[in-house]
């Protein structure tokens, strides 16, 4: 068992592989993985549909990609190269910005009641047989990749192209199929990220190394869980003035869920300039009550969504943005289409410290694309009623990863391999490359499910 620490409510957690799994994060500059080149289409192409823009949506426009990156936005059709009449909205990759990738291939976990705060689930009874034990097996038995690579298709397939939260290592040996965006990214390893807030002297020096890369202008994006548990509860109160004692509120500390803060917690980080990362469901299901997100917006808060992970998360980042939308509108603090869509794109490419890089359709930014189904007038409101089924196509730097087995065919320069797969997903014939780096060393998603179910037969489904 782990070493007694006082007063934060860890007492009594197990020191096995799940723990440390768990409570990793990324703390120090990680090396950059093997690079591959991507298999982008051979010639430019643009797709035509409803386009969100950094200006606003149109109804119709063209995004032209060339060489990976987006070449042009117009509303006016190209005129050399192919045209793809998607007929749905076309917008940036949506970003997670909060999960635990490797525990993504478990099925959702229904709680017996409602904790007072993260460590008490912790160490409850239920959650060590639904999804420690289990995890410490596939721990045991599989590489680590093989439950990240899971989880990056269950992410893809919803229209996510960047996610946080998946463990150093494992990307160590692998490029990652969806962009990692607190690990290394654009030729740089600019964000950290921890699980605990250190407890006395443990984790402390770990702590102010981050806060000295912070200082330094080393680190733009510090990703902590702080205060998770339920308004009033006391554990989180005292974790959160530790937070302030130790100086962890900086304009680069995004805070994972801070359910527990009142309103003028709210306005003291606000005003230290850090960012929210809100995951609504999983704190309504653990806690039986969310963050006060709306507080947060009105104290000017820079606010970005995750969906968690699926133990007690949403299965999608859209399924996360309809309940966001509704707790919003709950805590009187309703917001328009377009605020919650840049939730998941735009100002989630800003607290990510990636904005300019991500999360806009604008000329010179790599081709992270995703196209929606079009079922609402206004693409803001159709992409917030969207939900895996409706996507049609994901490009990630410019390489079709995931999309419709025709437009697949149509644009993709790669050829038929070992890692490109039919798949229909709620119905619908769609075409996945888990392979888009080349190499003999990536598994399909048939080989990752069949290592996976081998290890524990009732992994969660992608598709359902």
């Amino acid at each position: 068992m782990a070493a007694a620490l006082s007063g934060d409510g860890r007492r009594g957690l197990p020191d096995d592989p799940f723990e440390r799994a768990y409570t990793r994060g990324v703390t120090e500059e990680l090396a950059p993985p093997p690079a591959r080149e991507r298999a982008l289409p051979p010639v430019p192409f643009a797709l035509h549909g409803a386009v969100i823009t950094p200006d606003g949506a149109w109804s119709s426009g063209y995004v032209t990609v060339a060489g990976g990156v987006i070449d042009r936005v117009s509303r006016r059709k190209p005129s050399s190269v192919e045209v793809l009449e998607t007929d749905g909205v076309v917008l940036p990759g949506l970003l997670d910005l909060h999960g635990h990738p490797e525990f993504n291939v478990f099925a959702a976990w229904e709680p017996p009641k409602q904790y007072a705060n993260r460590y008490a689930w912790r160490r409850s009874k239920e959650y060590r047989a639904l999804v420690r034990d289990p995890q410490n097996r596939l721990i045991e038995q599989l590489p680590a990749h093989t439950q990240t690579r899971y989880a990056e298709v269950r992410a893809l397939v919803g229209g996510v192209t960047g996610v946080q939260g998946a463990s150093g290592a494992s990307t160590s040996k692998s490029e990652p199929l969806v962009r990692n965006i607190d690990a290394w990214v654009f030729g740089a390893h600019r964000a950290r990220s921890l699980i605990d807030l250190p407890s006395g002297s443990f984790g402390l020096p770990t702590f102010n190394r981050i806060l000295e890369r912070i200082r330094a202008g080393e680190v733009n994006a510090f990703y902590l869980h702080l205060s998770e548990g339920a308004r009033g509860d006391g554990v989180s109160a005292r974790e959160f003035r530790r937070f302030l004692d130790l100086g962890g509120a900086t304009a680069a500390t995004n805070l994972i869920h801070a359910t527990a803060l009142t309103d003028d917690d709210l306005h003291t980080v606000a005003e230290a300039g850090c960012r929210l990362v809100w995951s609504p469901q999983s704190n309504l299901r653990l806690y039986g009550e969310t963050t006060l997100a709306g507080a947060a917006l009105a104290a000017g808060m820079p606010l970005a969504l995750g969906a968690d992970w699926l133990p007690s998360g949403s299965t999608s980042l859209l399924a996360e943005l309809k309940v966001a939308r509704r707790q919003l509108a709950l805590q009187d603090h309703p917001v328009a289409a377009a605020d919650l869509v840049a939730m998941v794109t735009s100002v989630a490419a800003r607290v990510a410290g990636l904005d300019e890089h991500l999360g806009s359709v604008a000329v010179g930014r790599p081709a992270d694309l995703l196209v929606l189904e079009r079922h609402h007038a206004d693409p803001y409101e159709s992409v917030c009623l969207a939900d895996p089924s409706w996507v049609e196509l994901v490009t990630v730097g410019g390489d079709i990863t995931y999309a419709r087995r025709d437009w697949f065919d149509r644009l993709s320069a790669a050829a038929a391999g070992r890692t490109i797969e039919d798949l229909v997903a709620w119905g619908k014939p769609m075409r996945l490359d888990t392979g888009f780096q080349g190499g003999d060393d990536v598994p399909a998603l048939s080989e990752v499910r069949a290592a996976l179910v081998q290890a524990y037969p009732p992994v969660g489904p992608i598709f359902a």
